[in-house]
């Protein structure tokens, strides 16, 4: 499996690169172990501020050094791309300035003696990371866990090497000891290894359901934690009492952030009655204004798809929704030019018997649904094999509150599309994975809470 950087705006091969052998592999991982054992777990945590601080300060300085690489090998928009490195320095600031006060001993309360709970770094972790968010991927992951002691090795997706070995050059740049954070270029029958390896202790996935799937089991059989962030099919549910104006504002951003191609993007949008008419025009009116284009070009609102293989499999859900009854609103088809793009596109009139029904559709294609009330809105949101995120538009905030309690979901969002913050906690449940990453809970999932009792 070569990584192959290819701009999908033009198609073109920008560069290749190799796996690694089983030499380089072995070496990478004894630099991990001993960073770990020798040097990193002992520092101390304003050590190891100083270097995330760093590499926060790097993005900050050089953004769009680093954002043209992202634009280039998945197409998103450069503005966009510029707002995914600045998300990232703020991931590594925001542990740099809070780990210690997260990994703080916690005294207990006990009848007799003292008791309290030490948290500690576990080892060496490998991280498996999708092409989507080059940076801010690889920032959620490596940012708590560095600062907890651990030590990082991440393989990333193989059409993004050029964002991998940027992101590891940052680090040393920063200050970061060998072994500390490790870019690795392996093959799948490497990942198993790397899984298998004793010095490796923890493991954590974003992508595909079929990829978590994998990766967790392989994980179990050698008795080792895991934290997997996985797909999902976020309902976006507008009440009679929105604000519509808001709501289309709002749909337009949740599903064509990245052109539609996040976990956590607006996918199924279910409008009451009420509104349901008046929302589609206005949404309809709104996608048909995007236009597509040169990425790097500031003034483009259309996107690539992040490659042709990506555009085809969309293009072969849409087919195959039509083919189970879907109704085409606008869109449906790729765009007549270069590129791996697609039209803007909203099906409609999707049964439960249509495989389109709890499919997640990863780029610009909405599913519509219309439904009498509230409670039939919770239902179908809540059909779903997935359970990440969501939406719920409505004036009255505690009736927004009091429904989003009813979601099936790791995080909902109100008179809001889903969005992320470093101190908001991300992670969903049932086929959406499970784990959290950010927040003071993602620093949590791989340190050993270690309990110290005195008689």
């Amino acid at each position: 499996m070569a990584y192959q950087s290819t701009n999908p705006y033009d198609g073109k091969i920008l560069q290749t690169f190799d796996p690694i052998n089983a030499n380089q592999l072995e070496e990478k991982l004894h630099r991990a172990s001993v960073c770990f054992s020798d040097d990193w777990r002992s520092r101390s945590y304003a050590d190891r501020a100083a270097v995330l601080s760093r590499a926060a300060a790097i993005l900050r300085e050089r953004p769009e050094e680093f954002a043209k690489l992202i634009t280039l090998e998945m197409g998103k928009l450069l503005p966009q791309s510029i707002g995914e490195v600045a998300l990232s320095a703020a991931i590594l600031d925001y542990y740099a300035q809070n780990a210690e006060r997260f990994l703080a001993p916690e005294k207990l309360v006990t009848a007799k003696g003292e008791a309290l709970v030490e948290s500690s770094p576990i080892g060496v972790l490998f991280g498996v990371e999708p092409w989507n968010y080059p940076y801010y991927q690889i920032a959620r992951f490596a940012a708590p866990n560095l600062m907890a002691g651990n030590v990082v090795m991440v393989k990333h997706a193989s059409s993004v090497p050029q964002c991998a070995l940027a992101f590891e050059r940052l680090m040393q740049e920063a200050g970061a000891p060998a072994g500390a954070y490790t870019n690795l270029f392996i093959s799948k029958d490497q990942v198993s290894q790397v899984i298998d390896d004793p010095r490796i202790r923890g493991v954590a996935l974003t992508g595909s359901e079929a990829a978590g799937a994998v990766v967790a089991a392989r994980a179990g059989q050698n008795l080792k934690k895991t934290t997997m962030e996985l797909g999902g099919s976020d309902a976006f549910i507008v009440l009679e009492d929105a604000d519509l104006d808001k709501a289309v504002k709002c749909a337009v951003s949740g599903r064509m952030g990245n052109s539609g191609q996040a976990c956590t993007a607006s996918k199924r949008f279910i409008v009451v009655e009420a509104l349901a008419d008046r929302f589609l025009e206005k949404f309809q009116a709104a996608l048909e204004n995007f236009k597509p284009g040169d990425p790097l070009d500031k003034q483009t609102t259309l996107a690539p798809l992040s490659s042709a293989e990506a555009l085809e499999n969309l293009l072969g859900q849409v087919q195959r929704a039509v083919a189970g009854g879907a109704r085409v609103v606008m869109g449906g088809e790729r765009i007549d030019r270069t590129g791996a793009f697609m039209q803007p596109t909203i099906l409609t009139d999707i049964s439960e018997k249509n495989p389109a029904y709890k499919q997640e559709f990863f780029g610009p294609v909405a599913l519509f649904f219309r439904v009498p009330d509230e409670d039939a809105a919770v239902a179908l949101a809540n059909d779903s094999p997935f359970g990440l995120g969501g939406s719920v538009f409505t004036q009255d905030i505690e009736r927004g509150k009091q429904l989003a309690r009813r979601i099936d979901t790791g995080m909902v969002f109100i008179n809001a599309p889903a969005s992320s913050s470093p101190e908001l906690p991300f992670g969903g449940v049932k086929n959406s994975g499970y784990g959290r990453e950010l927040s003071g809970a993602g620093i949590q999932e791989f340190v050993n809470k270690k309990l110290i009792r005195v008689a």
